[in-house]
């Protein structure tokens, strides 16, 4: 059985709904979602300020690149378009990390570093991660820590909620 902690982030058109997108898509494989939080782009790339959240997922008939295929698919279904790195997108669906079982995935290829190579430097990653997933807490909670104050500030908590569809 393999889990996934996802990064969702939109800041182009209905940003909620592409958000919502990734949970109805991915149905009863969600085991947990965040809280919503809103953050100003980063990258040096003038645009409007994200949505984000974090994701955490089961399916056993997916391993990390079939989940990284899954985060693709679900971007190109929102109308996500790679013209400008760090630019403005309508769905950025990032794989923070992948487990078998209990054992953490730790993998270094072209297409896909596990875990994430920037999740521990990325407050719009970690505050929402540390609000859902309590197995993460320590180690989240220190590369928090580490963060300048005014990051973390920058993840503001928003009353926007998503919904995880029912198995039934």
């Amino acid at each position: 059985m393999t889990s996934v902690v996802l990064s969702i982030g939109s800041n182009l058109g209905d940003r909620l709904a592409h958000l919502q997108s990734v949970l109805d898509a991915l149905g009863p494989a969600v085991t947990g979602v965040s809280p919503v939080y809103e953050t100003d782009a980063w990258g040096g790339v003038e645009q409007g300020p994200f949505l984000n959240a974090i994701v955490l997922a089961e399916d056993p008939a997916l391993d990390a690149h079939g989940w990284l295929r899954r985060a693709h698919e679900l971007e190109d279904a929102c109308g996500r378009t790679r013209e400008q790195h760090w630019g403005p997108r309508t769905l950025d669906v990032d794989l923070v990390s992948c487990r078998d079982g209990d054992a953490e995935i730790v993998m270094d290829d072209p297409d896909l570093t596990l875990p994430h190579p920037y999740a521990h430097v990325r407050a719009f990653v970690l505050v929402p991660w540390s609000a859902v997933d309590a197995s993460a807490a320590s180690a989240v909670s220190a590369h928090l820590a580490a963060l300048d104050p005014a990051e973390r500030a920058g993840v503001r908590l928003t009353d926007l909620v998503l919904r995880p569809r029912s198995a039934g």
